[in-house]
């Protein structure tokens, strides 16, 4: 019974050391791989697809600043407001989905939870997960920056087939640059997110240009992301 508290004991120890440390170097370093990466390519593998991995990390200032105001308008517009959880938001899903239950289940996630889901974890909706999902949630909150946070989303988040973070889908579906996307561009981009490999903003439908138009409405209401070190709450757009 010792050796089997004792085995716990520097188990428990372990994971919060590694992760921990996983957090604080993720700080600085460029994310070059996520798990859902490697997940999609033994997908294509076993679909007898060919390999596609499409990804260029670059820095927060070679994004155009309209994708961030974009993406929050879109995903998360009190990103620059919480600290992780937008509790009305949850409340909100919560309270609707328990009502409808035959409709689709409406989330809410914010950025960063979409981020520490890319980089640390793995899809899914079970309750380990999420579990997992909320404490480095927290981590992320507490060690990054709002702007390394949404630097990270902006560079890992999965962007269509095999395309992942803004620079790549920018050349793929765009033929320029994550620095040189248009509003519009930005928002066609922000508008596939809730499904990527469904919805392209390559060949967008009817209803994609509806979400376009509705995200570029609401752009005018979202904050700009302020530079490293300024105060979100005093910079506007």
């Amino acid at each position: 019974m010792k050796v089997l508290k004792k085995t716990i004991k520097w188990i428990v120890v372990a994971f919060f050391a590694s992760t921990i440390l996983s957090v604080v170097a993720l700080r600085f370093l460029p994310v070059y791989f996520t798990p859902l990466m490697f997940i999609r390519c033994f997908e294509q593998v076993g679909e007898g697809k060919s390999l596609k991995m499409k990804h260029h990390w670059v820095p927060l200032e070679k994004i155009s600043p309209s994708l961030p105001m974009a993406v929050m308008a879109s995903e998360d517009a009190k990103f620059l407001q919480h600290h992780g959880f937008d509790y009305q938001a949850i409340e909100h899903a919560a309270k609707r989905n328990k009502e409808h239950p035959e409709k689709r289940k409406l989330g809410a996630s914010t950025i960063s939870q979409q981020t520490a889901k890319n980089v640390f974890l793995w899809p899914g909706r079970s309750w380990v997960r999420k579990g997992f999902e909320v404490y480095f949630t927290a981590l992320i909150e507490m060690m990054w920056s709002k702007q390394r946070i949404m630097e990270v989303y902006l560079n890992s988040i999965e962007m269509g087939e095999g395309i992942y973070g803004a620079d790549a889908v920018a050349e793929e579906h765009f033929n320029t640059t994550a620095e040189n996307l248009s509003k519009a561009q930005c928002a066609l981009i922000a508008a596939t997110l809730p499904n990527p490999r469904k919805f392209s903003s390559k060949n967008p439908s009817g209803y994609m240009l509806k979400r376009q138009a509705r995200i570029m409405r609401e752009m005018k209401y979202v904050d700009k992301l302020p530079r490293e070190g300024e105060d979100a709450k005093k910079k506007k757009k």
